[in-house]
């Protein structure tokens, strides 16, 4: 989907009308995201269809037969403004509906914050599970700066880290998280999610996977087409 270059998350008249009218930023937001939005880092390597989804963070239900992938970096603007805007209409339009379950995995390149992040997001999601994991990650890129400088900065330090978590999750909790965090608990998880993004050619932040195919798209009706299409695979296994 529309790339932060590498380096650079639910009828009537009245709801149709204001189905039409989310579709028709999110074309735009896709549009924009597609042409303008990469942040670059490494060339394409071949495409690996078959992906391992156990232990990962995920919204939807277990059941929904297509599954899609973000892969992104805390610190990447773009990805940032896909959380904000994409990521909520993905949820209406294909997540609660059943279609289909969305998966966050890490491509973590743009600095030591960058890897950080990712690591300690993945401890809170082995600490506290998949619920906590979301309204931290949401949380989070609420808090990435604004300002463009801020990328070779070290802002989310351990601290800022553990400051956050402690707004959606107990002291008792936090310190189980930090625990993991430090002792370097999740560090394999994070290495699967790096070890996907380059075998499946990630070049971009966020780029969108449907059932290990990348989504080369531009708007939310061309994702939803090849959700369906993914299902229709699915059905004729």
């Amino acid at each position: 989907m529309a790339n932060n270059k590498k380096n650079e998350k639910s009828g009537s008249n009245s709801s149709a009308k204001f189905t039409f009218w989310v579709i028709g930023l999110v074309v735009v937001c896709l549009a924009a995201f597609i042409f303008f939005g990469n942040h670059n880092k490494k060339q394409e390597t071949s495409e690996v269809s078959k992906i391992d989804y156990t232990n990962q963070p995920y919204l939807g239900e277990k059941t929904a037969p297509v599954s899609i992938i973000e892969f992104g970096d805390y610190k990447c603007p773009n990805c940032k403004n896909f959380a904000t805007n994409i990521v909520p209409v993905i949820e209406k339009e294909l997540v609660d509906t059943g279609k289909a379950k969305f998966y966050f995995m890490n491509d973590s390149f743009i600095n030591t914050d960058s890897i950080r992040s990712a690591k300690f997001a993945e401890s809170v999601f082995k600490e506290l599970g998949n619920e906590t994991f979301w309204k931290f990650h949401e949380l989070l890129y609420k808090k990435q700066p604004e300002d463009p400088k801020y990328e070779k900065m070290d802002v989310f330090t351990e601290e800022f880290l553990t400051s956050t978590l402690k707004e959606v999750a107990s002291d008792a909790e936090v310190e189980k998280v930090v625990k993991n965090f430090q002792s370097k608990g999740s560090e394999d998880d994070w290495n699967k999610d790096m070890d996907y993004a380059e075998k499946l050619g990630v070049t971009g932040t966020p780029t969108i996977f449907v059932n290990g195919e990348m989504f080369k798209g531009q708007t939310i009706d061309d994702l939803k087409k090849m959700v369906d299409e993914a299902a229709k695979g699915n059905s004729n296994e």
